[in-house]
């Protein structure tokens, strides 16, 4: 399994904001964007993502039955608890660590005004938790760098340039070791206003980890951040009354990769492992790990996207560590190698070629095994099967084939300076 479906996670989603900036008799969070209300997107982007257990979604206490209508069928989900905030966003993060659940190791508070969520980065952040030897990081959060040259301005004039080596856009969500956070909050002075909650991690002097954050993740805070997301996320329909954008929409950074693999059936007595899923057979399949051709050739497609070397680089059939292993690991580290280069699993597609044992019965639950070990919702997993009509070794039932492609969004480049040197 990936750290990211081992891990249980509590996501707080803070929407108690006023939101007086945007202006308007509705708040920013309950408004339509991309078909939906804000807040529904980032509640479902949570709920996708086989690391959550359970959602907090806290609104003003006037604002509960508003919360509510925005998620829809969501709020219908059993993992989703709606509450109500204060008047401060601390007060806000406050009541929603009170209905953390029990068993989640960690805590994911977000903004409900960032819609757009990639699982990409949920996983990424989980990984940066969860890595062997990261036991010391009581927090993660995701960070853009800082392009633009800095000036410090008083009174409408310029008092100086600040280096921007060493700066970046802190982004949400943020993650954190549950009880640690609990524990800072029940110490902190609640009189003392908290704007970020990773500075209660700084200033307890705990490590903090970043990961590659996305353009994605823009705030909407000005009636104008409608439109600018829209173009970030490829979308032309924005609220109706908003300012159109003029710029073109981005050209998304999207890469496919192809695998293939085949292991030939042994003497021994099956079951076979196929796509993460046990299946009944009269015969094994001879492979120095479990065999799963399925996964093998997952693990190759995405491997490729990267441009990241091949499923034998990174697991050499010549060490004796992986004898028998179970080939999910594999792919569980192929999507964390995804979330560490900023890369988000759009579709994995999976063809398996034998003629026998029947795929058919067994094609939902493969379809499951893999999208919780790719950290992705199942309607991302295509698994098919076809046989080879009697030709070749799959047509003599000698062994089984399988091909796949893997389809990567990735996050915008991110660049230290300008080409032109004009800052």
């Amino acid at each position: 399994m990936t750290a990211a479906a081992k891990a249980r996670l509590t996501a707080i989603i803070v929407a108690a904001g006023g939101g007086t900036r945007m202006g308007g008799e509705v708040e920013k969070q309950f408004r339509l964007f991309a078909g939906k209300p804000v807040l529904a997107h980032s509640v479902e982007a949570f709920l996708q993502h086989p690391a959550t257990e359970r959602v907090v979604v806290v609104a003003a206490e006037t604002r509960m039955d508003t919360a509510k209508a925005a998620i829809g069928d969501l709020a219908g989900d059993e993992r989703v608890l709606i509450t109500a905030g204060g008047d401060r966003r601390q007060d806000s993060v406050r009541a929603g660590l009170a209905l953390a659940a029990d068993d989640a190791a960690l805590v994911a508070i977000h903004d409900a005004a960032r819609p757009l969520l990639p699982q990409g980065i949920i996983t990424g952040l989980v990984a940066a938790m969860e890595e062997s030897g990261a036991h010391d990081i009581m927090a993660a959060l995701p960070v853009l760098p800082v392009t633009d040259t800095l000036k410090s301005v008083k009174d409408d004039r310029v008092t100086g340039t600040t280096p921007r080596a060493g700066l970046g856009r802190a982004q949400t969500p943020q993650i954190f070791r549950r009880a640690h956070l609990q524990a800072l909050y029940e110490s902190h002075d609640n009189g003392s206003e908290i704007t970020d909650d990773i500075q209660l991690v700084e200033a307890d002097g705990g490590r903090i980890a970043t990961i590659a954050g996305d353009e994605r993740l823009w705030k909407l805070t000005a009636p104008r951040d409608f439109a600018i997301l829209s173009a970030l996320a490829g979308d032309n329909a924005v609220p109706e009354g908003t300012a159109q954008m003029e710029a073109q929409t981005p050209v998304p950074d999207i890469r496919t990769g192809t695998g293939f693999d085949v292991h030939k059936f042994g003497d021994g007595s099956g079951p076979v492992m196929l796509a993460g899923v046990s299946i009944p057979h009269d015969r094994s399949l001879a492979a120095h790990s479990d065999g799963d051709v399925g996964l093998h050739a997952l693990c190759d497609a995405i491997f490729g996207a990267l441009a990241d070397g091949d499923i034998g680089s990174h697991f050499p059939p010549s060490e004796a560590r992986w004898k028998d292993a179970e080939s999910g690991q594999f792919l569980s580290f192929a999507a964390e190698r995804c979330a560490a280069r900023g890369a988000t699993i759009l579709n994995l597609d999976l063809t398996l070629i034998c003629e026998r044992p029947k795929i058919g019965p067994h094609r939902d639950a493969m379809r499951e095994r893999v999208a919780a070990l790719a950290g992705i919702s199942k309607d991302r997993v295509a698994v098919k099967a076809t046989t080879s009509e009697g030709l070749g070794f799959t047509g003599r039932g000698e062994g089984i084939a399988a091909q796949a492609s893997a389809t990567l969004l990735f996050a915008p480049a991110n660049t230290d300076g300008d080409a032109d040197g004009s800052g």
